[in-house]
């Protein structure tokens, strides 16, 4: 297999995008989650940028890697700074990195209208600042900012940027498309004209996704000779972000051959995107290719019966391949073959001809009809199942709950939660407060709940819907579906509740949630035990 190096630039061009911010203790995690995941370089960001960065690659040295070379990045030195007096150049060195990548540029329109220096000027500076950091033993990347639209402005004195990089000791020269506005076909068609204009020497492929195909331009880079892919996690990146490696590495790998990171290590790339995603303070996006919630969830009957007979007919590869997981969801549209399913992981014995089959599809259809939603609950729907089965036991007793709340400005939280419930007839009784009713009624559940099960301190709720289902005419007496997600770090699991009183509702979505949770995962519940 044709080896293909991933360089993530998550800690460096991810951080650009809105909204995200790292710690310094946050970067180190993800350092040490993508040499896990086992990716060749990890961009960690600009030294002496800010103290942030400064410290960070202080610490860096305490991870210990075992698969990945650390790059530190920056420009070429300044207009009338010698490279040896830039600071900026002496930040590079000193933070001791075996890899830096310096980025220069390669539009004329960028070197005369941004950059204010002749386009002579440039290519020396490009030269002068490859080679210093060459000559203190460094791999020295380039990146060729700007890149397809300069080739495409100025096919000449692009070429002439990068031939002065590659004679000053570049090891890798790397194709920006800075703007992302650059389209498949023509990325290929360029790439292969460097390629075959450059030679020998590697080549990398950088893309922003400002007209949606940065992964396709990663790609197609790829088949026309480029042997790096830089990107980031998620697609983390300014506007509309980057190239996302979540997509790009298995791609590559699992559909084309390339040998990108190890097999097991792949099977890391779900948990690892969705820790990025936590630290970044961010949902994740489901409907992401190979690590979204959604990327291997079925609903359609006939898909369903399709699927559990041979996967093959509805995904296009395992999902177990890069740490995913099969979902089949039930609602009125689905049919038997799930819910036999569904059932056989909780008892073996059940047959296909059961009579509970039947009547959990009659339960399934006659709850949709008075507002439930079981195709985005499957732990409600896998409790109904096993309640119908006999092998349900609620986890506590609810005695009673008061709720009360106030106006916003009354106070600093809006609503307080009182509840009194019983484990095993042991009673606990305690309040909390909370931003709304259904803050304070989750906060009052989980603090009387600690007491027996700790496990319940790692679960928080992360997602709530509310819809009104026939408020047509009802005023506020409409029939309220409540959706909520929880987690506890590991996986995701959601919950439904309907009734006319929006508490009432939210508190069936929260006791499936707590039940789910403590059945399924804390006890493991299969066949019945």
């Amino acid at each position: 297999m044709n080896k293909i190096y991933v360089y993530d630039t998550t800690l460096r061009d991810g951080t650009q995008g809105e909204g995200i911010a790292f710690s310094v203790s946050d970067k180190l995690k993800i350092i040490k989650l993508l040499d896990e995941l086992g990716v060749s370089y990890i961009e960690a960001g600009i030294p002496a940028s800010n103290p942030k960065d400064t410290e960070l690659f202080a610490r860096i040295p305490e991870l210990k890697l075992k698969h990945a070379k650390i790059a530190a990045f920056g420009s070429t030195h300044r207009i009338g700074i010698s490279v040896e007096e830039d600071p900026a150049i002496q930040a590079l060195i000193d933070a001791e990195t075996p890899v830096v990548t310096i980025f220069g540029k390669a539009w004329d329109l960028h070197v005369k209208e941004v950059f204010h220096a002749e386009l002579s000027e440039n290519l020396a500076i490009v030269r002068e600042t490859v080679a210093y950091l060459k000559s203190f033993d460094k791999e020295v990347f380039f990146d060729a900012e700007h890149f397809f639209d300069g080739f495409k402005h100025n096919k000449a004195y692009a070429l002439s940027v990068l031939e002065a990089a590659a004679s000053a000791g570049a090891g890798c020269l790397c194709l920006c498309d800075t703007n992302g506005a650059t389209f498949p076909d023509e990325v290929s068609s360029i790439v292969k004209e460097v390629k075959e204009h450059m030679g020998d020497i590697p080549l990398a492929i950088h893309c922003h996704n400002d007209i949606g195909v940065a992964v396709s331009n990663t790609l197609m880079g790829v088949f026309a000779g480029a042997t790096q892919v830089q990107g980031t996690m998620n697609g983390f990146g300014e506007r509309c972000g980057n190239a996302n490696l979540c997509t790009i590495i298995p791609n590559l790998q699992l559909k084309r051959g390339y040998d990108l990171i190890d097999a097991e290590s792949l099977k890391k790339l779900k948990s690892i995107s969705r820790h990025i995603y936590e630290l970044a303070n961010l949902l994740p996006d489901e409907r992401k290719p190979y690590v979204g919630g959604m990327a291997f969830t079925h609903k359609g009957g006939m898909h369903i019966d399709a699927v559990l007979k041979n996967p093959a007919t509805f995904e296009h590869i395992s999902p177990e391949h890069v740490g995913n997981e099969r979902k089949l969801l039930m609602s009125d549209m689905s049919g038997r073959a799930l819910v036999y399913d569904t059932i056989r992981r909780f008892d073996s014995t059940v047959e296909k001809d059961a009579p509970v089959i039947t009547e959990i599809l009659d339960e399934t259809k006659k709850m949709e009809n008075e507002g439930y939603q079981f195709d985005g609950a499957e732990a409600s729907f896998e409790l109904m199942i096993l309640k119908k089965l006999g092998y349900y036991k609620p986890q506590f007793d609810l005695k009673e709950f008061k709720v009360i709340a106030s106006a916003p400005a009354q106070s600093e939280h809006s609503a307080t939660a009182m509840i009194k419930i019983t484990v095993d007839g042991a009673a606990e009784i305690t309040a909390a407060e909370g931003d709304g009713p259904v803050n304070a009624l989750d906060k009052a559940l989980r603090k009387a709940l600690y007491r027996f099960y700790p496990e319940l301190k790692k679960t928080r709720l992360i997602d709530f819907k509310v819809r009104v289902l026939n408020g047509a005419g009802s005023g506020t007496a409409a029939q309220t579906r409540v959706l909520m997600e929880s987690t506890d770090g590991a996986i995701n699991w959601s919950t439904v509740g309907v009734s006319e009183d929006i508490l009432e509702a939210s508190w069936c979505a929260l006791v499936d949630s707590i039940d789910y949770y403590m059945l399924n995962i804390r006890h493991n519940l299969q066949k019945g035990e």
